[in-house]
């Protein structure tokens, strides 16, 4: 191939490559938070201490793993910590159970059951941070360093 010819494709290559779309870098995982996480029962508190948390897949009683960082639903761009991944990590940590059902068209669990206590049509577990309940579910809603996230038995109506 003549020079000119070589150095006319090298140039046309190098503008073909800059302008192709970069591929998009795999999304990082947030680094963790500290919340101060507090799960309280029909009986009385269940679990009340500082657990440090990020968004991963949550594993429940019964099974059905699914990534809780979030992103769930389309509810925030980027991962993070959020109170059913906390929940998940103080189960873990303190040696207790917790169950929920997964709700495909949420994106999220329901939690229905902690250390053996379980809903029923008169009590729920209310998902609370900073004292407000939560408008999203428990893996829709993102975390910050320091907020006070709480499951708390509560009587329905």
């Amino acid at each position: 191939m003549p020079r000119r010819a070589a150095v006319t494709t090298a140039a046309a290559l190098a503008v073909l490559a800059a302008a192709a779309p970069a591929t998009a870098a795999p999304a990082t995982a947030a680094a963790p938070v500290t919340v101060n996480l507090t799960l309280t029962g029909p009986n009385g508190v269940i679990y009340d201490d500082a657990i440090s948390t990020d968004g991963h897949t949550v594993s429940p009683l019964t099974g059905g793993d699914h990534l809780c960082d979030g992103t769930n639903g389309g509810a925030n761009p980027a991962p993070g910590a959020t109170p059913t991944a906390a929940l998940d990590d103080a189960a873990a940590a303190d040696g207790f159970d917790w169950d929920g059902v997964w709700y495909a068209s949420f994106d999220d669990y329901l939690v229905t059951e902690i250390d053996g206590y379980s809903q029923n049509a008169d009590f729920f577990y209310l998902i609370t941070v900073n004292g407000a309940p939560t408008p999203v579910g428990g893996c829709q809603f993102l975390l910050e360093e320091g907020d006070d996230v709480a499951f708390t038995w509560t009587e329905v109506g």
